[in-house]
């Protein structure tokens, strides 16, 4: 293994899946691709009437019955990089304007130790809201988001906190 690359993981080997790659020699970013169909519903419902205040409720009844939430969409993908290194992960940039598609969370942060941690291998997913009024249907093998590979610098003080235990989101104090 080399000092930063992808890997495909386990689940995903043997169907079909292509490693990250840069759509042309000047690019930034290692395109990202859909292991599988996935369809993001909107947050929208078409019931709504013009009405906000409606609107505002129906927002809030379906956030408290955890209806609006994103979608993760996977990509049979891991990384492995160098230890002051982390993989960000941003949408395309037509996504938003063509798609209604947005990053849940923004952007994404792929830490070194993520890498064949015990719960999902390191598997790099997507998660997306639909911003639009129609559901999107995502195809396997369509371009979702971008990887770009940074190094970070540490203060005078740090201190290094606990070992990664788990996948997806588990670094986070709450």
């Amino acid at each position: 293994m080399g000092k930063r690359g992808f890997e495909i993981i386990k689940k995903y080997e043997g169907k079909g899946i292509n490693l990250p790659k840069r759509a042309t020699k000047h690019a930034a970013g290692y395109d990202f691709k859909a292991a599988c169909d996935v369809e993001i519903p909107s947050i929208w419902f078409t019931d709504i009437k013009t009405d906000l205040s409606a609107f505002k409720k129906l927002a809030i009844a379906n956030q408290k019955e955890g209806l609006v939430k994103p979608v993760l969409v996977p990509t049979g993908i891991k990384a492995y990089m160098g230890e002051n290194e982390y993989l960000e992960i941003a949408n395309r940039s037509s996504n938003s304007l063509k798609r209604f598609l947005l990053l849940a969370n923004g952007v994404g942060i792929v830490d070194s130790d993520y890498y064949n941690n015990p719960d999902n291998e390191g598997h790099i997913m997507l998660q997306f809201l639909n911003f639009g009024f129609c559901p999107v249907i995502i195809k396997k093998g369509e371009r979702i988001g971008q990887g770009i590979f940074h190094t970070f610098l540490k203060t005078n003080q740090d201190v290094e906190g606990c070992k990664r235990t788990s996948g997806f989101g588990s670094t986070g104090e709450r």
